[in-house]
């Protein structure tokens, strides 16, 4: 009797120590062990349904084992908890992890790189709708409330200027709101004590330095330029020369004439105050989004006596510069003069 008693302990024993072991062994598998294949992102929008989430994933191709996968989704009810966001599956995460992962949002941000250059708010729109989820309309409506402009200390013509450029992390479901209030503690926090005592050596408000370093980063891509151009403009204002920047009236006609190469006589009589042959001091805002060694150059301006400059027949993106406007006519003729060559050159060529 004894011995038949240990035996059904011991059947009993090894019995139960299969059992768990299978029990431990369905559970690793089903929600421990890795299961995703390559590093993936994965977007999942707002207004995704748990079915559309569920087949965005699987046509992603990150998960090895989808069967898996679908099965320890629907056990942890994920189909009620699941959040919008950009994630990233990375290889060696699990069914469980990944489960929490979307269950909690634990977003991977983007890193935005925004480099300027955007006339407009609405370019400002499409730019950002690139990298997050709100669309450029969503944008839009935001970056063109006046109200919002106002409570941040800018007007429509200024706003722009708030928007530095720079690398920044943001999640992919940020609010268009959200990501414009980011960019005024950006602009704050860009806005050192250092600059600030720069401008105003200037006599300069941030926001005028900002829309003169526009006016710079237009005229030309020859960064060793740009504080010599900067000085220029300096002087002229000084002196209550206007401008004469032919890119704020390139930033008037562009709209009619996106693919204007040259300004012409005819351009330099639009009726506009960002017409700075028409109206003297610096234009009511940024014309584009300077960069941020451009708006740099601007407060480290160089000083000189000039007060004209003329690109070189060189074409080579340099340009001359003068104190008179005797010597600036000298090297205007002679970039007319080669421009004039040169398009009768390409004419050729053509024909």
């Amino acid at each position: 009797m004894k011995t038949n008693t240990k035996k059904k302990l011991l059947i009993i024993a090894v019995a139960f120590g299969v059992a768990t072991g299978v029990t431990g062994w369905l559970y690793y598998n089903k929600y421990e062990r890795a299961d995703v294949a390559v590093e993936t992102v994965v977007k999942i929008y707002r207004n995704y349904s748990y079915e559309r989430m569920m087949d965005t994933i699987k046509s992603s191709g990150a998960i090895k084992r989808w069967g898996t996968f679908e099965a320890a989704a629907t056990s942890r009810k994920l189909s009620g908890v699941f959040k919008p966001g950009r994630y990233v599956f990375k290889e060696g995460m699990n069914n469980q992890y990944i489960i929490r992962m979307l269950a909690n949002g634990w977003e991977t941000p983007v890193n935005m790189t925004f480099r300027g250059y955007s006339r407009r708010l609405n370019d400002l729109s499409l730019v950002f709708s690139r990298w997050f989820e709100a669309d450029s309309s969503a944008f839009a409506t935001v970056l063109n409330d006046t109200a919002l402009m106002d409570s941040l200390g800018f007007t429509s013509e200024t706003f722009i200027g708030m928007f530095i450029p720079n690398t920044y992390q943001v999640y992919w479901t940020v609010s268009p709101k959200d990501l414009v209030l980011r960019f005024k503690k950006e602009y704050d926090r860009f806005w050192t004590a250092e600059r600030l005592a720069k401008a105003s050596a200037m006599k300069f408000s941030p926001i005028q330095v900002i829309t003169l370093a526009s006016i710079v980063a237009e005229e030309t891509n020859n960064s060793g330029e740009w504080p010599k151009i900067a000085g220029v403009y300096m002087n002229r204002l000084r002196k209550s020369i206007p401008l004469q920047a032919c890119p704020t009236v390139k930033y008037v006609v562009i709209k009619d004439e996106p693919d204007i190469r040259r300004i012409l006589n005819r351009h330099l009589r639009v009726d506009s105050p960002y017409n700075t042959y028409k109206h003297r001091g610096l234009p009511p805002g940024p014309i584009t989004v300077a960069p941020v060694a451009v708006i740099d150059a601007v407060l480290n301006y160089e000083k000189s006596n000039y007060l004209y400059f003329c690109a070189k027949p060189e074409f080579d993106g340099t340009h001359n510069f003068s104190a008179t406007y005797a010597q600036h006519q000298k090297y205007s003729k002679m970039y007319n003069k080669a421009f004039a060559t040169r398009q009768r050159e390409k004419k050729t060529d053509v024909m």
